[in-house]
């Protein structure tokens, strides 16, 4: 049975009353309060206190605080006049029985009614972020359609044009022949009507080629030279073949390794089971500064096919930033895992992939292990002097001449 709270005390004005409970040791958070427009309660086992109010206020602007080892009610009358108690002055213990089971009902329908408020205002408001994201999607898919259309538009023009041009100058080509055909022609019937007023018969001759004429000039045209299609930007007698062909291997097989047939995957729409859109929607997650968001979309691509390491390493980056540093170690390992063999194609993404490792080293102040990492992103991109100062900052905190903080 709890013990009733008496040492408590209570001041007014004419529109507002003030209630002190002392709370004796208790933590604020052990603390349960109960307000309505006839009844209050204040429970902190074993104690309770509890006031049938002498007149009716209004809960929705009274408040209640709690700290300093005292309970603190501020209750906003409904009619403005002074009190004369507290509480009703009666025994009776049916009536409070029923005062009381009158209140926690009401008080019970407001938590209710609060709670429905609560989820659907939850629900709007993840209603207008999906609304706004896949707006954002289509001006996204917009803007793309309108590049190509232009690229297209342009690239129709240009041939158009080449065309014309083609066109043009065959057409004054067969000018230039038919003139030369004709002076040519007007040249024999003049030699012609010279002979046969000079006596000589009409034969015809088989016109020679004068010494020193110029011949006519041969016509022009285009040669297509068409080279042998490569992936890799390196000469053939440059590159590694047989390391560049695994690794093209591995990336159709991993392209390949799609599993649509997952039970809570059938909803999903046709672009939402494709990993590389999943990417670039985690990527924009990401540049947002949503890392969770990012993190989850980067989740469900991976169970579409594990072998992309793109995404174990952009996960890797997510994890950085909320600080799972040893999530960030597993994703960028992963990632280099799948980053095999070690060719030029893939050499930015390894680098990545070791500074993400290596940084989540750091930041465990594991520095030798970061070092390592660092080291190899700087076999990959020697140039890099964000990099070489990042290397050697370490090796000072190693030496013991530097100290790095979390930010860095």
């Amino acid at each position: 049975m709890p013990l009733l709270v008496s040492d408590h005390s209570w001041t007014q004005t004419d529109s507002t009353v003030h209630i002190h409970v002392p709370l004796k040791g208790a933590r604020a958070e052990r603390v349960d309060i109960v307000s309505t427009d006839e009844y209050i309660k204040v429970h902190y086992p074993p104690y309770l206190f509890e006031a049938f109010l002498l007149e009716p206020v209004d809960d929705d602007r009274s408040s209640a605080k709690v700290g300093n080892g005292v309970a603190i009610l501020n209750l906003m009358k409904r009619n403005k006049k002074v009190w004369n108690h507290l509480t009703i002055n009666t025994d009776d213990k049916d009536l409070k029985k029923e005062i009381r089971e009158r209140a926690l009902l009401k008080y019970q329908e407001k938590l209710s009614s609060e709670s429905r408020s609560k989820k659907e205002k939850q629900q709007a408001e993840k209603k207008y972020a999906l609304e706004t994201m896949m707006k954002l999607e289509e001006e996204a898919r917009d803007s793309v359609k309108k590049t190509k259309d232009a690229e297209r538009a342009r690239t129709t023009a240009e041939l158009e044009a080449w065309q014309l041009r083609q066109r043009r100058e065959a057409e004054d080509e067969d000018e230039l022949r038919r003139q030369r055909h004709d002076l040519k022609a007007l040249t024999e019937k003049k030699e012609a009507g010279r002979n046969v007023k000079s006596g000589q018969s009409v034969k015809a001759v088989k016109p020679q080629k004068r010494r020193g004429e110029v011949p006519a000039p041969r016509r022009t045209g285009n040669i297509l030279v068409v080279f042998t299609p490569r992936v890799f930007p390196t000469a053939l007698r440059e590159s590694r073949v047989e390391e560049e062909e695994e690794w093209l291997r591995k990336q159709a097989e991993a392209r390949r390794a799609l599993n649509p047939d997952v039970d809570e995957l059938q909803d999903l729409k046709e672009e939402d089971r494709n990993p590389d859109f999943l990417k670039d929607k985690g990527d924009k997650y990401f540049v947002a500064g949503d890392f969770l968001s990012a993190v989850n979309v980067y989740n469900l691509a991976i169970r579409l096919n594990r072998q992309l390491p793109a995404l174990f390493s952009n996960r890797a980056a997510c994890h950085l930033k909320l600080r799972n540093l040893h999530k960030a170690l597993e994703d960028s390992s992963t990632a280099l895992d799948l980053l095999t063999p070690p060719v030029a194609a893939n050499a930015a993404a390894r680098t990545r992939a070791h500074v993400r490792r290596g940084s989540a080293f750091c930041q465990l102040q594991l520095y030798a292990e970061g070092l390592q990492d660092y080291q190899a992103a700087l076999k990959t991109d020697p140039h890099n002097e964000a990099l070489q100062d990042d290397t050697q900052r370490i090796r000072d905190v190693i030496q013991g001449t530097e100290t790095l903080s979390d930010s860095d």
